[in-house]
């Protein structure tokens, strides 16, 4: 009886040590898991900065590039706006010269024409039959027929407007008669001669109109 009561003392004594182990080794477990869950933590957050930088950097080259383009964008709007400026200036000064080209005559073409006023007058004066006075009207013609031809050379052309309707951009009417059997506003007579440089009026025609 007495062998009997002290075994379950024994058994106890041997089981203390064998839990104690074990829950020793639950305690480092635990330790060692909430390490390496600490470890984790640092490093995504170490992740999440890390990211957050590039995030950063990759925004900073966005506007850098979007800055630049929009510098190239009114870069090219300025060398569009000067290449239009430039080719407007050329053809101005095109215009220009071209205008001055044919127009450079104008004074002295408006002097001939006095000349050949004179010339014609002086025709209209000989008798063309008589024999004493056509060398007289022969030599006078040809001289106003190669003044005439020297002005038509530089663009000088004359305005007869002779049975034509009145034009007031080129014809000025002295008088005005009315004249059976011709319509109104029709030329009659030319008084004066009307010339043109190149398109441009340079004197215009003296005339009688019809009413």
């Amino acid at each position: 009886m007495t062998n009997e009561s002290h075994k379950p003392e024994q058994q106890e004594h041997i089981e203390e040590p064998v839990v104690a182990q074990e829950t020793e080794q639950v305690v480092e477990e635990v330790t060692a898991q909430q390490g390496n869950d600490e470890t984790d933590s640092v490093d995504d957050q170490a992740d999440v900065e890390s990211l957050t930088e590039e995030q950063q950097r990759i925004i900073e080259l966005e506007q850098k590039l979007a800055t630049a383009l929009a510098t190239v964008d009114d870069q090219k709007d300025s060398v569009i706006r000067a290449k239009a400026e430039m080719d407007n200036i050329r053809r101005r000064s095109a215009q220009e010269v071209d205008k001055a080209k044919k127009f450079a005559l104008e004074k002295f073409a408006a002097e001939m024409l006095t000349v050949v006023d004179n010339l014609e007058r002086g025709l209209a004066t000989i008798n063309a039959d008589d024999e004493n006075q056509k060398a007289t009207y022969e030599g006078v013609n040809l001289t106003l027929q190669g003044l005439l031809s020297g002005l038509d050379k530089f663009g000088v052309k004359a305005i007869d407007p002779q049975d034509q309707p009145f034009n007031p951009e080129q014809h000025q009417a002295m008088s005005m008669q009315p004249v059976e059997g011709v319509e109104a506003n029709t030329v009659v007579a030319v008084m004066q001669k009307g010339y043109e440089l190149n398109g441009r009026l340079i004197r215009p025609a003296m005339v009688m109109v019809s009413k």
